[in-house]
């Protein structure tokens, strides 16, 4: 049975797709561009993929609305993996999970993940509930990332997909703490908080004077995260993860200030300049810091 073609046409899709990394200024971007085309694409689309679910839980709208809009873009992947997407992004996904094998479960958990944050939102979530929203906002992201990178079907692959989705999830968290409280959220585990006395409510949480301990134990699990990462490189071809070592590189120096500055209470959010973060991708891109 032939599958009519989209009315979208693979050059507007792709087009589409590019605007979206555009005009979110992301920090991926620079990961991406130093990939082939066709595989530049291909993060592109997947990019804008998780853009625009991430949008749906996001950006203002009553929960029917959200849950409405999540499940559009579960019956979309549906569509997608019958050949017959029926949105510009659905249509430039097309090709990288036909080329690159991409596995259907990690597009649904990342739907999965984003239907969490709509449900929300997230408020001092317990550890296994952490885990659980890492595995599927940030970690699906690196399952579906490594094929396109190149890097072959692998426990070791596996591994730092998904230690370095924990440790970049992780990072954000530690250095949006008072941001994402004042839009109503709390994404520190709520074992943490009660063992260090602070309140259940994002509201309070940034005077709280437990947080320095709380923000000081998460980001110790986060440093195993990027050790973990970092040990499974050895079984693996670096060159072939350039754009994921760059982000790492960025992303391990946000840690580390934060950590060598402190946790106390009501200091600025942790910045990163342009020119700090280049010097950081040339080094990560010649070649990767396997032990520290």
């Amino acid at each position: 049975m032939s599958v009519a073609a989209p009315a979208i046409s693979l050059a507007e899709a792709r087009r589409h797709a590019q605007a979206t990394v555009v005009k979110s200024g992301t920090s991926f971007a620079a990961g991406m561009r130093i990939l082939s085309r066709r595989r530049r694409e291909a993060m592109y689309a997947i990019y804008a993929f998780c853009r625009e679910v991430d949008d749906i839980a996001d950006e203002p709208g009553t929960l029917q609305e959200k849950q409405s809009g999540l499940a559009a873009w579960r019956m979309e992947i549906e569509r997608i993996y019958r050949g017959a997407p029926t949105t510009p992004t659905g249509v430039a996904l097309l090709e990288p999970i036909r080329d690159y094998d991409l596995p259907k479960e990690e597009f649904i958990l990342v739907i999965e993940g984003m239907e969490m944050d709509a449900a929300g939102p997230i408020i001092a979530p317990t550890m296994d509930g952490l885990c659980a929203y890492t595995r599927r906002a940030a970690g699906a992201v690196g399952m579906l990332s490594m094929p396109v990178f190149g890097a072959p079907r692998s426990k070791a692959a596996e591994e730092f997909a998904l230690a370095l989705g924990d440790a970049l999830q992780l990072t954000n968290i530690l250095r949006d703490v008072e941001e994402d409280a004042a839009e109503g959220r709390l994404y520190l585990p709520a074992e943490l908080l009660k063992k260090y006395n602070c309140s259940l409510n994002p509201d309070a949480i940034a005077t709280a004077p437990g947080l320095p301990q709380v923000r000081e134990e998460l980001a110790r699990r986060a440093r195993e995260k990027f050790a973990a990462a970092r040990d499974a490189l050895p079984h693996l071809d670096w060159r072939l993860l350039r754009p994921a070592l760059l982000m790492m590189g960025v992303y391990e120096a946000y840690l580390d200030k934060m950590c060598a500055r402190g946790w106390a209470n009501g200091q600025s959010k942790m910045q990163i300049s342009k020119f700090e973060k280049s010097l950081i991708a040339l080094r990560w891109y010649a070649a990767p810091r396997l032990a520290k």
